[in-house]
């Protein structure tokens, strides 16, 4: 299976420059990946103090996103700025091309305005694509370990993290997503923006796909914007867990929500 990992400068605010740009994207892939990860918030950036540029998930951005999967035959997978009744959500999406879409809010919201004003998740997004699992969080999420686990290795094969990833922490950015991959012995995809955000902080992508060692199948150039695609083997995956089947020792845990 082909992913597609765009690494992107995000306009914070400007949601017609921002659908524009990754439109000609999207279409640039058409026929050409099966699933194409963007960023969190794609739409508008990391602007959690800005609830005017927030839609419902039957708005542009989610139009744009099923209009992309159907034209081009693959998955969609990234994050938006959405609101549900009086609420906000960093609201992760799936929308494969069929028109099925699933969504999962971001469960750990950052230190500050995203948690001032957005509401926690309270559910993984788990979808099954083509025969392979896929798990997708949405960056903060990627500091908390019990919250990405693969119990048993069943949970998924692919974990993907979507996000805003500030450039003065991006050693833990890289360090953790190798950790991921390695603990949880599943390919990991994550996809981080490039620019600077509505707080002036700067952003220099670092996005990656791993294998279950924590070797990098793709990886990007500090500030690049580009489009880049590598495969995951579901079966090299499935040997791997055979001949060491690690998660089969976990711990037993119950995550209180």
């Amino acid at each position: 299976m082909k992913l597609t990992l765009v690494q992107q400068e995000i306009v914070w605010g400007n949601k017609a420059h921002n659908l524009a740009t990754f439109n000609a994207i999207a279409e640039a892939h058409y026929g050409q990946t099966d699933v194409l990860v963007l960023p969190e918030m794609f739409s508008t950036g990391f602007c959690v103090n800005q609830p005017e540029l927030s839609e419902t998930t039957d708005g542009e951005a989610i139009q744009y996103v099923k209009q992309w999967a159907k034209q081009g035959n693959y998955a969609v997978v990234g994050s938006i700025m959405a609101t549900d009744g009086a609420r906000m959500y960093n609201r992760a999406f799936f929308c494969q091309p069929d028109g099925t879409i699933d969504f999962a809010d971001k469960r750990h919201l950052f230190i500050g305005d995203e948690q001032r004003h957005f509401t926690p998740g309270d559910k993984q997004l788990d979808v099954t694509y083509n025969s392979v699992k896929f798990r997708v969080l949405v960056c903060f999420d990627l500091r908390f370990p019990v919250w990405s686990r693969n119990k048993g290795g069943e949970d998924y094969d692919v974990l993907v993290y979507v996000a805003n990833w500030p450039k003065d922490r991006i050693d833990a950015w890289d360090t953790l997503l190798k950790a991921r991959a390695i603990e949880n012995q599943a390919y990991v995809c994550g996809v981080n923006a490039v620019g600077t955000d509505s707080y002036n902080i700067q952003h220099d992508g670092h996005s990656v796909l791993l294998d279950p060692r924590g070797k990098s199948i793709v990886d990007f150039e500090v500030n690049e914007q580009a489009a880049k695609t590598g495969e995951v083997n579901i079966e090299k995956l499935r040997r791997i867990r055979e001949q060491f089947p690690f998660l089969k020792s976990g711990d037993q845990f119950t995550i209180e929500l």
